[in-house]
């Protein structure tokens, strides 16, 4: 026998995290990952920590929805258990503006896709029954597109995200809203990029059914902790009379662990599967931070700072296409066209974790995921500037830190 291959202890530098996601996680949600105690997933205080997670959920969406809680694992868990109510052959109307929107369609046309659709072209299926609504890159999904589509599809569902960071675009939620309880369809919301970024309510869109978030953007946890996801009765009642082809994605039997039975809250939660005290007590920490934070006030201070990010690019030369308040994404000026790869690249290289877009055109993508303040725009700020400059750029970033300064000092000028 070969000896086995040790590879020496894995040393993962400290990055600045500034793309669409995940964020930096907070030191005081890695301390409670880290202080947490040796426990079993079924042990008290894991219990009590997500009874609390649950009704801290409740607050941060703003609903009064009993079922809210968290799925394990990544934002696609969240959406893959909000998306298994669809069943093979129910009609969907599914709108795409980005690539993560573009991801939610696809695994649409897999859970709509009947059994011979789906051996037809088992890795990008065409169900008959889905309607795929193709919003051009730099465009956001209108309420008005959303109205014409579903008086003339009518369908059973309709899909769309609410913030779409593969083109940093805000889509119309009143306009989806207000289509679907109109036309008797039952919405679903990619909400994975504005939970715990945009101050909003969810019981204020009565038309949207489901909703699933992420746990590595707005919430700021991990990446690997817990996908907060929230259903209406009329949701739950559907997944009731039809189920859905999961165990552990599962809306209904998800939602026993959390305390929540026969619609009801009840005192502890019921096996479902393994959960980890340490994903508890880090997503409640998190939870509390945005919440003491408050979510209207955190919401402006991503306008605030989003806004300064925006205009030191701009001044740069840079184009900005994006509408969203955690994420700028830009063309680089006519002399660097075409390099933006190779920029992200270069600032990836030297720990400054920038994106480009996943899908054609190619955009740089920046993000100050929890870096909402001065000094964090201002580190953002320069070292995209000098990037741009190690390219051949000319960015005279002694005048754009003087822009910085105008834009902070003059917030804190009393107003007259």
């Amino acid at each position: 026998m070969t000896e086995p291959m040790i590879f020496p202890s894995l040393e993962i530098p400290e990055t600045l995290a500034a793309g669409p996601g995940p964020g930096n996680t907070d030191p005081r949600v890695l301390q409670a990952f880290a202080n947490t105690g040796l426990a079993d997933h079924m042990q008290a205080d894991v219990l009590r920590g997500m009874i609390e997670c649950k009704q801290m959920l409740r607050d941060l969406w703003g609903t009064s929805n009993t079922y809210t809680y968290g799925v394990g694992g990544t934002g696609f868990s969240g959406l893959d258990c909000m998306l298994n109510a669809i069943l093979p052959g129910d009609s969907v109307v599914a709108f795409q503006n980005g690539t993560f929107s573009g991801i939610d369609a696809m695994t649409i046309r897999m859970k709509a896709a009947t059994r011979a659709e789906l051996a037809a072209d088992a890795m990008n299926p065409q169900p008959a029954s889905v309607t795929v609504i193709d919003v051009p890159h730099g465009e956001s999904v209108s309420g008005k597109l959303v109205e014409q589509v579903l008086a003339e599809k009518k369908p059973k569902w309709a899909f769309m995200a609410h913030w779409e960071t593969g083109s940093g675009r805000i889509n119309d939620l009143k306009g989806f809203s207000d289509a679907c309880v109109k036309h008797g369809v039952m919405g679903l919301i990619d909400a994975v990029s504005s939970l715990g970024i945009e101050d909003f309510s969810i019981d204020d869109y009565p038309g949207v059914a489901g909703w699933a978030s992420c746990p590595q953007k707005g919430v700021l946890c991990l990446p690997l902790t817990y996908a907060p996801v929230s259903f209406t009765d009329s949701y739950i009642q559907t997944v009731r009379e039809n189920g859905c082809h999961s165990y552990v994605h599962n809306p209904i039997l998800e939602a026993r662990h959390w305390g929540i039975v026969d619609g009801e809250d009840v005192a502890a939660g019921t096996y479902h599967r393994t959960h980890s005290g340490y994903a508890v007590a880090a997503f409640h920490e998190a939870l509390r931070i945005t919440l003491q934070h408050g979510r209207a006030q955190k919401a402006r201070d991503y306008a605030f700072h989003e806004k300064a990010l925006r205009d030191a690019v701009t001044a740069m030369g840079c184009d900005v296409t994006s509408n969203m308040t955690s994420l700028v994404v830009l063309n680089l000026p006519g002399d660097l066209a075409g390099r933006e790869k190779e920029l992200v690249g270069n600032c990836r290289a030297v720990g400054f974790g920038i994106w480009p877009t996943l899908s054609e055109p190619v955009q740089v993508r920046i993000g100050i995921l929890n870096q909402i303040t001065p000094a964090a725009i201002t580190d953002i700020v320069n070292r995209f500037g000098k990037a741009m400059n190690d390219m051949g750029a000319n960015v005279d970033l002694e005048a754009i830190n003087a822009l910085l300064d105008q834009h902070y000092t003059a917030a804190l000028e009393p107003a007259e």
